[in-house]
């Protein structure tokens, strides 16, 4: 068999890293690199020339994984034609809903990978990934976007949602998965 070209190896590693994304979040970490590289439609052999590890993936996929909700954060501010407020409502009603709740794939990284970082090494790459991400989040959730604020809106805020999101997926099949998401938004916005 003959060498792959350096633009497919990097096609590839993309393919894994955006699989592992999405199946690290709906999942958990604990997916083996098996799994991963059946899901990225490769062979298992061909991960150890891609990465150095799996908790090397793991760090990445998490990036990736921070980077598709800051691209959805930047479009809901072009969408609210630059009002932050109306952004973070906008996001807040999305993130609450039975929708982001059913689609834990897709979704956020804070709420769908808290479990398997909490277990992951303080000084590990993945938990730097995660902390910066859940950071990242949280200041754009503040509601003073000037450097001088302590970012307690933003943290209270993140904490509420992810907490709300984590509680109503643990009980989605019973109504207290949606009063869970309801109360939650209606906290967080003014709004049922």
């Amino acid at each position: 068999m003959g060498r792959v070209s350096q633009a497919q190896a990097e096609e590839n590693r993309k393919r894994v890293v955006e699989s592992a994304s999405r199946l690290f979040r709906e999942q958990g970490t604990q997916v083996s690199v098996a799994d991963l590289m059946e899901a990225a439609g490769l062979t298992h052999g061909g991960f150890y020339k891609q990465f150095a590890s799996k908790e090397a993936l793991i760090g990445e996929a998490t990036a990736h994984a921070f980077g598709e909700l800051a691209e959805g954060r930047g479009a809901r501010l072009d969408e609210s034609g630059g009002e932050r407020a109306a952004a973070q409502k906008a996001l807040i009603d999305v993130y609450l809903s039975t929708a982001h709740r059913d689609s834990p794939a897709n979704g956020c990284p804070a709420a769908a990978l808290a479990s398997d970082m909490a277990r992951e090494p303080g000084e590990g790459e993945a938990r730097r990934v995660y902390t910066e991400g859940v950071r990242d989040f949280a200041r754009w959730l503040d509601t003073d976007d000037t450097d001088d604020t302590d970012g307690a809106a933003g943290l209270t805020r993140l904490a509420t949602m992810v907490g709300a999101l984590v509680l109503a997926r643990a009980t989605n099949g019973s109504p207290l998965s949606e009063e869970i998401l309801t109360a939650a938004r209606s906290a967080l916005t003014g709004t049922a």
